[in-house]
C-alpha cells in the first residue's frame, strides 16, 4: 500500500501540472481565436483552408497589438489617443471606469511606471511575522501628509492566489530588498514557499 500511495502521488505531480498546463493554453487560444470574428467571412482561414486550425486568433491578435502600438509610438497616434481619452472622459459612468482601468494599466504596462518591479521581504500582518511584498510607488496626495519620514506603497498579495491581496504604507526602513526577482517571487509565493529562490535578501532598504 505505501508503495502504490508512493506512485499515486508521484502521478499526480507529472498529470496535475501538464494537465493544467494544457489546459489554460486550450483556454486561451480558443478564447483568441474568437477574434477571427471580427473578419469577413471570406478572409477567416476556416473559409479560406475549408478546416479549422486553433492558433491562427492568437496571430492575428498579436498583429493587431503590434499595429495598434507602432499607430499609437508616433505623434499622430498618440494625438488620436489623447483625443479618444478626452472623449471617453466625457462620458458619464464610462468616464469613471475607464479613468480607472487606465490608471492601473499605464501604472502596471507603462516603461516608467513602479508598479511590481522590486519584491520586498516585511512583517505582516503582525511584527516578528515575515511576508513578501512588492513596491507599487510612494505614497501620494492627501495621505502623504500625514506620514512622516520616508514611505513606500507596498503591495502583499496571498497565497496561492495572488491577485488578492493588501495594499498597505510601509516605512522604507521596515522593507528588506530582496535580490530575488519578481517572477521568482510570484512562484514562490504561488507554491507556499515550495519552490524557493536561490538568491538571498539584501539588508534593509537605505
Amino acid at each position: 500500500m505505501a508503495s502504490l500511495r508512493k506512485w499515486l502521488l508521484a502521478g499526480l505531480l507529472v498529470i496535475v501540472p501538464l494537465a493544467i498546463t494544457v489546459w489554460v493554453l486550450e483556454w486561451v487560444i480558443s478564447t483568441l481565436d474568437q477574434t477571427l470574428l471580427i473578419l469577413p467571412e471570406a478572409w477567416r482561414p476556416d473559409h479560406l483552408l475549408g478546416v479549422h486550425i486553433p492558433g491562427f486568433g492568437v496571430l492575428l491578435a498579436l498583429g493587431m497589438l503590434l499595429a495598434v502600438g507602432a499607430a499609437a509610438s508616433n505623434f499622430l497616434g498618440r494625438t488620436l489617443l489623447e483625443w479618444w481619452d478626452a472623449l471617453l472622459g466625457r462620458i458619464p459612468v464610462v468616464r469613471s471606469i475607464y479613468s480607472s482601468v487606465k490608471q492601473v494599466s499605464d501604472t502596471l504596462f507603462s516603461d516608467s511606471g513602479n508598479a511590481f518591479r522590486t519584491a520586498v521581504l516585511v512583517q505582516w500582518p503582525r511584527e516578528n511575522m515575515w511576508t513578501i511584498g512588492f513596491v507599487t510607488g510612494t505614497p501620494g496626495g492627501e495621505v502623504a501628509n500625514y506620514l512622516q519620514g520616508d514611505y513606500l506603497s507596498v503591495y502583499v498579495p496571498t497565497t496561492p492566489n495572488p491577485t488578492g491581496g493588501y495594499f498597505v504604507m510601509l516605512r522604507k526602513t521596515d522593507c528588506i530588498e530582496l535580490k530575488m526577482s519578481v517572477d521568482e517571487a510570484l512562484k514562490y509565493i504561488v507554491s507556499m514557499g515550495v519552490v524557493v529562490p536561490g538568491g538571498p535578501f539584501n539588508q534593509n532598504i537605505k
